[in-house]
């Protein structure tokens, strides 16, 4: 009977993974529903059904898994990204700049006015301004999107994040601060680390391209070439316990300007970023116990629809400034909704510096929960209404 327990403990991820992959090809074909919503609801149900039966090894290797699946989506983010654009319109710098301070101010507002204490607000405020590029691009490319929406959301997700890890970090290290009274400490948790991801991610960005050219064989093998380093990349900023979301942002951004062309079939990195994509989405909600779920959701709910307005609204204010029609702007601030991924990576890897705030962040929980499953679909359906996904540029 022990040795049934413990191979159906070790098979349990393996089978689990495999049918949130078949529900999600499922539902996808018979209701169009995104694939990485369904995967996470399996992750959801996974996690509390299985909760107490897994080895914890485990979970630490699917971690390390799942970081590398992110950072492959942060690097391809990272790739679209033309930094001359925000130089001929710098307007969608400053939209972003607003909407991710307008939301950190609303959010701080209204979980501190709702009994929330200032530094586990100040936390949730951070994540809140944040758009996942996960969930982002996978429904994007899903779509096969294109269009002054898509590209804006884009834009706006990667500058969105950087803010937000800043923030992030620059809230966590006043918590070490009053917890420790060690400024040294607190700032090599904050911006310190960012200086040293952002440098080593640049690093990459100029050494690769650089190989590529050296062995004059580069159009064949620039997606391979990328991939590895991308791995190479999150391992060292997971040992370094640097921050890989800045590390394999700068990395894309960097590698684009220096002309290396992904081939256009290798979008998602092909068959390997499928496949750690489906790990990352139901990995990740894995992490969310409904205890959490419950307690937390009645502010979780209120929070998730002030994000939501305050980023609709700022898009909305700033579009004919910045050269698109105002209901474009609105369908931008929609398509920012996907939150989730980023937010529950971003704590775990802070967890790595021995502070663990997960648990007093129970609305994070339900926020975590509902832009899992809720984000995709509003994604999805603010390409459609711009009509810039395949299937409605078709019609």
């Amino acid at each position: 009977m022990t040795d049934l327990i413990s191979l159906a403990s070790r098979l349990a991820w393996p089978l689990a993974l495999t049918l949130a992959w078949m529900a999600g090809e499922l539902m996808y074909r018979f209701s169009g529903m995104p694939r990485i919503a369904v995967y996470g609801l399996a992750g959801f149900v996974f996690g509390n059904v299985a909760a107490g039966y897994l080895p914890p090894s485990e979970a630490q290797a699917f971690m390390l898994l799942a970081n590398l699946g992110f950072g492959l989506m942060l690097f391809e983010l990272g790739y679209r990204i033309n930094l001359r654009w925000l130089r001929n319109n710098p307007w969608i710098l400053v939209t972003s700049l607003a909407e991710s301070l307008c939301t950190f101010a609303a959010v701080y507002f209204v979980a501190t006015y709702c009994g929330t204490p200032p530094l586990a607000a100040g936390l949730l405020a951070a994540l809140a301004m944040s758009t996942s590029p996960a969930g982002l691009l996978r429904v994007l490319n899903e779509q096969a999107s294109s269009g002054q929406v898509t590209e804006r959301a884009l834009h706006l997700s990667a500058l969105n994040c950087v803010l937000a890890v800043f923030a992030f970090k620059v809230v966590v290290g006043i918590g070490v601060f009053q917890t420790s009274g060690d400024l040294a400490h607190a700032a090599w948790s904050s911006l310190v680390v960012l200086a040293a991801s952002a440098l080593l991610g640049a690093l990459f960005g100029v050494a690769v391209p650089l190989w590529l050219r050296r062995i004059d064989n580069a159009a064949r093998d620039a997606t391979l070439a990328f991939a590895i380093a991308v791995f190479l990349l999150v391992v060292i900023t997971h040992v370094l316990v640097f921050s890989p979301v800045l590390a394999a942002l700068t990395f894309g951004i960097v590698a684009r300007h220096r002309r290396i062309a992904l081939s256009p079939a290798q979008r998602n990195f092909g068959v390997l970023g499928d496949l750690l994509s489906v790990l990352l989405f139901f990995f990740v909600a894995t992490t969310l116990s409904w205890d959490q779920v419950a307690r937390g959701f009645a502010l979780g709910l209120l929070l998730v629809l002030v994000r939501t307005l305050i980023k609709v609204a700022v898009c909305t204010a700033f579009a004919r400034v910045s050269g698109i029609t105002a209901r474009k702007g609105a369908l931008s601030g929609l398509a920012l909704t996907p939150m989730a991924v980023f937010a529950i990576l971003l704590l775990e890897q802070t967890r790595r510096l021995g502070v663990d705030l997960f648990h007093s962040l129970a609305p994070l929980a339900a926020i975590a929960l509902l832009l899992e499953v809720a984000g995709p679909l509003v994604t999805q359906r603010a390409v459609l209404l711009a009509r810039e996904a395949r299937s409605a540029r078709e019609e």
